[in-house]
């Protein structure tokens, strides 16, 4: 799995979208989404229904500029990988723009094709995998005969992926193959990435969510393994699709249904619910404590702590959120940053974050400080987190803690593509529609001890595996 899903804060607004804006942004829809703000408040209505080739569909219509985004999320992501062919997934986000397959009389299209053939457009289309999905974004302004063009082109590469053409996929996937290959070996020229690494070795052992992509597990990855994913996994009648933009219903449902018209359905017959994929194993609990120390010549030593969390559908989600807030989420006003760093100087910043996902994602607890402060900086962490989780916050932290997460809330809905990650945010993970209009109101009413019990269920402070990378040991200071 890739380095960053143990480093990055992952918090529930911050999902695929997030991700794929890193590929469809650019030009004038940049700008656009920029200047777009539809929701000042928390209220538009989401609009839901079930197509005939069973995707569920999520609308919210914002008309403030002439603009669509939508998000297409599968049960695709790494999770599904095989234990030796790790990144099949992320290699099939990575050239799924690549080009295009013959298709329906139309011959290949191939990379430089594809590139310009979107750049004319001035839209954008791409996929990205995370552990548990695989994601598809298309963004495009809504004159008629644009999106129209635009949503032509990005049915026809999910209706025939590149991969199914060797020809026109073979050379570049062995070209970036190679890359991937040597941005692997340089990242293990950074103490971050090796830390990463074991930390989530260490947390989630033989689970997917804990699996390193490697130059051997590329090198079992072919076109073929690809084509063969995408026949098994990649099916309409499981889709979620976002939508937010400036349609309406009737043009939603036409847009989408269009997009999926080359994926098969999934289905025997319309009747027929979508066939139950193979179930993944959940993360295995730790039942010791563990410690890594792995020398590394480094200015800094990177510590991290933690175990399992929980997985979203947990019913403490906001009493969990609220008590990592003050535990270590909420910046230099949290518990562990107030002992650690204002009042010890030990390191300059140390952070504490959940990771929910489809299983239990890592909770972790990181820092960087100088290699001779480590041992001293993790005695501080181990002993504020014990007594956090026998204690729980106080009320003031506690107020404090909801004052800032409501008082920002409006901001991680100030443009499309943060409404869209929060639209595909609710459909992927089957929350309510309301969540939007009622979040505020979850976070004001949990109580402080509900916070405690929470904390308490979840976290055990002395089962939780422990890495230190390039930390000088007590013989060599």
């Amino acid at each position: 799995m890739n380095a960053t899903f143990f480093i990055a804060a992952y918090a529930d607004f911050k999902g695929a979208a997030g991700q794929l804006a890193l590929r469809l942004g650019g030009g004038l829809l940049a700008a656009l989404a920029l200047l777009a703000a539809p929701v000042a408040q928390a209220n538009l209505p989401i609009q839901s229904w079930t197509l005939p080739n069973g995707a569920r569909v999520l609308l919210v219509h914002s008309p403030n500029i002439p603009m669509v985004d939508v998000q297409i999320d599968i049960d695709a992501g790494s999770r599904r990988d095989p234990a030796d062919k790790a990144g099949r997934a992320q290699a099939m986000a990575d050239l799924f723009d690549k080009g295009a397959a013959a298709h329906n009389g139309l011959p290949p299209l191939d990379e430089n094709a594809a590139s310009e053939a979107w750049a004319d457009l001035g839209a954008s289309f791409g996929a990205t995998a995370s552990a548990d999905r695989l994601s598809f974004g298309l963004r495009s302004l809504t004159e008629p005969a644009t999106l129209q063009a635009a949503a032509a082109l990005a049915t026809r590469h999910l209706a025939a992926p590149a991969w199914q053409d060797a020809a026109v996929l073979g050379p570049i996937w062995q070209r970036d193959r190679q890359r991937w290959v040597a941005s692997l070996r340089e990242a293990q020229l950074r103490p971050a990435t090796v830390a990463a690494q074991s930390f989530g070795r260490a947390v989630f052992g033989p689970h997917p969510y804990g699996r390193d992509v490697t130059a051997d597990t590329l090198a079992r990855i072919g076109l073929d393994d690809m084509a063969q994913a995408w026949r098994e996994q990649v099916r309409a009648c499981g889709a979620v699709v976002s939508v937010v933009g400036a349609l309406q219903r009737d043009a939603a449902d036409q847009l989408v249904r269009q997009l999926l018209a080359g994926l098969p359905d999934g289905r025997n017959t319309v009747s027929d619910a979508c066939p139950t994929r193979p179930a993944v194993a959940e993360v295995p609990a730790l039942t010791a404590a563990s410690e890594q120390r792995v020398p590394f010549d480094s200015a800094q030593a990177h510590v991290l702590v933690g175990q399992p969390g929980f997985a979203r559908p947990d019913p403490d989600f906001f009493a969990l959120t609220l008590g990592n807030y003050v535990l270590g989420g909420g910046g230099f006003v949290s518990r562990l940053s107030q002992e650690v760093r204002e009042k010890r100087g030990l390191s300059y910043s140390v952070y504490s974050y959940f990771a929910p996902g489809r299983h239990a994602g890592a909770f972790t607890i990181g820092l960087q400080t100088r290699p001779d402060q480590a041992d001293a900086a993790l005695a501080v962490v181990r002993e504020v987190l014990k007594t956090y989780v026998a204690q729980g916050p106080t009320d003031a932290e506690l107020q404090a803690a909801k004052d800032n997460l409501i008082g920002g809330f409006a901001l991680r809905l100030d443009s499309n593509r943060k409404l869209l990650d929060n639209i595909a945010n609710i459909g992927w993970n089957n929350l309510p529609l309301d969540y939007l209009t009622t979040w505020r109101d979850e976070v004001r009413k949990v109580s402080r001890e509900q916070v405690t019990r929470a904390m308490q269920r979840v976290l055990q402070p002395e089962r939780m595996a422990t890495v230190l990378v390039g930390a000088q040991s007590a013989a060599s200071r």
